[in-house]
């Protein structure tokens, strides 16, 4: 299991990393960990984390099993990041999930259906289909083209993978010099199949400052 937590949160307020910002009770981060620390299909979770946190890392990241815990070192990009949190991993772990720090809250039953598709050696993303219309714009703006909504799919994490496929993605995209900004996109870039599984509402993003209040919306509404 690898979280990929080493982002420099650029397009939220504040100096603190979004991650390490408290949401629904804890760090966000920390949602992530202690859910996917709980499932017992999860053997050994790597966090992936800016440089300066991996030797002196915010002291609440230890009320997980600090024994099933890995801090790696966040790279100059998603991609970078993930390759070193892949190869973190324990030699026998076979299926490797990757999961984005800024998504805090999962739904285990779409995890189980991602862990069930890499087990039967499928490179599987959950995900829900589009409800919106969506337009392609050129530079300034205009539109050149209305998008098939019925063909689209809003992609979510943990993705998963056989560990073999994912770390031969991740190779081929260094060597090619190739990033994306989802690991399912580099295996589709070597001409791997993805699969998609129906994904769960609950696994918001966090990516703006508004979206701190819409996490603590569906936070308190599940209580």
């Amino acid at each position: 299991m690898v979280i990929v937590a080493g982002g420099q949160s650029t397009r939220t307020a504040g100096e603190e990393l979004k991650q390490f910002r408290w949401i629904a009770g804890k760090p966000m981060l920390l949602h992530s960990l202690q859910a996917f620390m709980a499932r017992p299909d999860v053997c050994f979770v790597v966090c992936v984390v800016p440089q300066q946190y991996v030797a002196d890392p915010p002291p609440w990241i230890f009320q997980c099993d600090v024994d099933r815990l890995l801090l790696s070192v966040g790279g100059r990009t998603r991609t970078e990041s993930a390759r070193n949190g892949l190869a973190d991993l324990p030699n026998d772990a076979t299926i490797a999930l990757i999961h984005d720090a800024a998504r805090p809250f999962i739904d285990n039953e779409a995890v189980d259906r991602v862990v069930g598709a890499a087990r039967e050696g499928k490179c599987a993303v959950p995900g829900l289909p589009e409800v919106d219309t969506i337009k392609e714009v050129d530079s300034e703006g205009r539109v050149t083209k209305t998008l098939e909504r019925e063909r689209l799919w809003r992609v979510q994490t943990p993705q998963g993978f056989p560990r073999g496929l994912i770390e031969r993605a991740h190779r081929e995209a260094r060597e090619a010099n190739a990033s994306a900004t989802d690991d399912a996109a580099l295996c589709e870039r070597i001409g791997l199949p993805v699969v998609i599984v129906p994904g769960s509402r609950r696994t918001l993003k966090v990516t703006h400052e508004d979206d701190f209040a819409r996490v603590e919306a569906l936070s308190a509404a599940s209580k």
